[in-house]
């Protein structure tokens, strides 16, 4: 191996032109195969590595996109962080990653470009900044939003369909015989639309099922911590008809609602169901295990960060199925329920 291999030592070693080397390792398509091995093996011999700082400042860029999210001790936010890490390690990027703990002054730091020198694009997803401020954004930097907080607004968002996964979590429930069905992490902020929608889609489950609403059921929360989870079980456990199961609208709130459930000496499920929301690691080791709705975590990040590479190459991001650009619009990543012990028959 040879220490600090430039472009021309890789040259010499396959006796090649450098502007071919370049070619092949900034991925160009028109090199031969027969020229393509030997330049990957001379790159594999001398353990040639990119020189990416010198390559963006070529470009006119930095290398680094930002990563904003509301907390990053949530494990939701905590796993998304790590394939978004992932993926813009495939490109050679630095994520530069801000916690807004969903403030509203901090949010609209972050979208007005307090970092604009700094990074190439930003993944933000958002808590209170809405239409209107995405509308008035004077920063130019390459956004695309995550979360459910601006839907069809003037940028790319990647989401999967939350009212669809509440509706289908709920209609899991009724399926396994539940008509008194409970459900934690209802939000009467105006602003808070991922409760919102989950919360419809729950609503819509028990509509079609003949079911009626009860608003005994449904808690509101500021947060979607673990002791929400648990404080807001013990309410619904003291009314005078305790709920057959509960949907809770993160996995947090459901684990928080399971420690109560059990300190109460009732069965899971036996007594009362439990189902959470996306699947998070705790989830899968609890006991029992908790059913769940799984967002592709690893999809939302990937499609973010794609989207995220072609604006900042100029293009305008996500594409048609005919190959055609698209302007902004939204991305529905997938998602599956993943039934585990919390809600199966006993």
């Amino acid at each position: 191996m040879q220490v600090g291999s430039s472009l021309k030592d890789v040259a010499a070693r396959a006796g090649v032109s450098v502007k071919t080397v370049s070619n092949v390792v900034n991925g160009y398509t028109y090199v031969s195969p027969a020229t393509r091995e030997k330049v990957e093996q001379a790159l594999a011999e001398l353990d040639y590595r990119p020189n990416l700082s010198a390559r963006n400042l070529r470009r006119g860029r930095t290398g680094v996109i930002a990563l904003a999210l509301p907390e990053l001790d949530a494990p939701y936010f905590a796993e998304l962080s790590r394939f978004v890490i992932d993926a813009a390690a495939e490109r050679g990027w630095t994520v530069l990653i801000d916690q807004t703990d969903g403030q509203a002054a901090r949010e609209r730091e972050v979208l007005q470009g307090i970092r604009e020198q700094l990074i190439d694009g930003l993944i933000f997803s958002p808590i209170t900044v809405g239409r209107e401020e995405l509308a008035t954004r004077t920063d130019r930097t390459p956004l695309v939003l995550l979360g459910e907080r601006v839907l069809d607004g003037p940028t790319h968002h990647v989401a999967i369909d939350n009212l669809r996964a509440a509706r289908e979590v709920t209609e899991h429930l009724l399926a396994r015989g539940h008509t008194r069905i409970a459900a934690i992490g209802a939000q009467e902020n105006p602003s808070a639309n991922t409760a919102h929608l989950r919360l419809a889609g729950y609503r819509q489950a028990l509509e079609a099922a003949g079911v009626p609403f009860d608003e005994r059921l449904v808690p509101a929360t500021g947060s979607y911590r673990r002791a929400d989870g648990a404080a807001l079980m013990r309410e619904l456990l003291e009314l005078p008809e305790p709920p057959q199961a509960v949907f809770c609208f993160n996995d947090l709130l459901a684990l928080g609602a399971l420690r109560t459930a059990l300190s109460a000496g009732l069965r899971v499920p036996g007594d009362v169901a439990l189902a959470g929301f996306d699947d998070v690691e705790d989830g899968r080791y609890s006991t029992p295990t908790l059913t769940t709705v799984s967002p592709d975590k690893e999809q939302i990040a990937r499609v973010a960060v794609e989207v995220l590479d072609s604006l900042i190459g100029g293009g305008r991001g996500a594409r048609r199925a005919g190959g055609e650009a698209d302007g902004p619009r939204e991305i529905e990543a997938d998602y599956r329920l993943i039934v585990r012990e919390s809600t199966a028959a006993g």
